[in-house]
């Protein structure tokens, strides 16, 4: 297939992934290798629930559309038995459950980086809340005598290919056993409905809280194992790759840094990495904190209710951790006020916030930023490639250029401009 007979493929699928998705729009990368469709109205941020229709989609290689009854999940390594499970024994002979979750793009922010960063140019718009079912994988592995040591590792390969000849980069994540017995589903349902194709029908590995990078699609194989995708076995396994988005991709480094393959970590939490000592360029786990408000949209015009308030609505999150505390600034940031929580309150799922207002007629910059509950708040910015906390007179409002663009969450570049009438 030449490189415009694969453009016009993407683009098919995309068109056609917008026409299941009303409520989304088409985002490019440099490349146009991404079947990539995020929000298309800000007010989606002003709801808990994310329908299917509006939900965020991304992924690199062809859309799968395989059929569900002939389906099959190998499961292999540190078990007592391999086992090779349809789609009929995932569903009917285990548990199933429903698990909220906000599921976030890593990348979700890059475009707000300066100089641009490459890949998917995201500014708000790949966040989403919704219900998956399916079943625990804890009941799984323990039915077929799984290893369960805190430093075991399961690996999920996704059955999705690159499209480009010469390429071999097999797409695998390694998820913390700790993390997978805890929470962790396959799941194959989402908001009641099955899987669509572009979402990894017929089944794909969901864990709560962490970025979407680690929620494989397509799921093939689980291994249970005793480190991570790593080391020659996997970067040649049957003239295959299976370690680059699990060792290369993905990680938070500066520009022109090659991370180091480690074969085990101990700390997941993605900001944690960060700040400790133990890892140079943190893989995107957990969630860092973070806020969008969806009402008042970025640009409106809008007027007070008779009360004279305007209520200011969004949502706040901080993957597997709690969030705390909201505030809100409707001065460009001079000062800040306390917003309070309501509605839905799920593990791993946002919270939405209000703060009531009462402007008088003029023009506005809002911001909201969040802290969870281990004292992180949003930074205020981005910094430039090359400056680090020394270069800062605030070091904790900066948050750090990398490469990916990955990980995002200072509240500066999410303002809102608003003019009250």
């Amino acid at each position: 297939m030449s490189d415009s007979e694969r453009s016009e493929n993407r683009r098919r699928e995309v068109d056609a992934i917008l026409d299941r998705k009303p409520g989304t729009v088409s985002v490019t990368d440099l490349e146009d290798r991404y079947r990539v469709v995020g929000a298309a109205d800000q007010g989606t941020y002003a709801n808990w629930l994310t329908p299917v229709e509006d939900h965020y989609v991304c992924h690199r290689n062809e859309t799968l559309e395989p059929d569900a009854d002939s389906w099959t999940v190998a499961l292999t390594g540190a078990v007592e038995r391999d086992s090779t499970l349809g789609m009929d024994a995932i569903r009917d002979e285990y548990p199933t459950v429903a698990v909220a979750h906000t599921m976030e793009c890593a990348g979700n922010g890059r475009g707000y980086f300066e100089p641009e960063t490459g890949s998917v140019q995201w500014e708000y718009g790949a966040v989403s809340t919704a219900f998956w079912t399916g079943t625990p994988l804890r009941s799984i592995l323990a039915d077929h005598g799984a290893a369960t040591d805190d430093d075991m590792w399961l690996t999920a390969v996704g059955g999705d290919r690159p499209e480009v000849e010469g390429e071999n980069d097999l797409f695998a994540r390694s998820i913390p056993l700790s993390k997978v017995l805890e929470d962790c589903i396959l799941a194959y349902e989402i908001n009641g409905q099955p899987l669509p194709p572009e979402h990894g029908h017929p089944v794909r590995l969901l864990v709560p809280g962490w970025y979407g990078v680690n929620s494989v699609k397509w799921v093939t194989e689980l291994r249970v194992m005793e480190k991570m995708v790593h080391g020659p076995e996997w970067v040649d396994r049957d003239g295959d790759d299976y370690t680059r988005w699990q060792q290369s991709s993905y990680r938070i480094h500066p520009e022109g840094v090659e991370p180091e393959s480690n074969a085990t970590i101990s700390t997941y939490d993605t900001w944690e990495q960060w700040e400790s000592d133990e890892i140079d360029q943190p893989y995107t786990y957990d969630e860092n904190v973070k806020s969008t408000i969806g009402y008042p949209e970025d640009g409106a015009t809008v007027s007070p209710r008779e009360d004279g308030t305007i209520e200011v609505v969004g949502v706040a999150w901080a993957g597997d951790d709690d969030v705390t505390a909201i505030e809100v600034s409707t001065d460009g940031g001079e000062s800040w006020d306390d917003g309070s929580f309501f509605g839905p309150n799920y593990d791993c799922a946002w919270r939405l916030f209000r703060y009531l207002w009462e402007p008088s007629t003029g023009s506005y910059t809002l911001y909201s930023r969040a802290t969870d509950e281990h004292g992180r708040r949003q930074p205020a910015r981005i910094s430039r490639p090359g400056e680090g906390s020394e270069d800062s007179e605030d070091a904790a409002d900066d948050y750090p250029w990398n490469e990916g663009g990955y990980a995002e969450n200072a509240f500066r570049p999410h303002a809102v401009e608003v003019t009250v009438e």
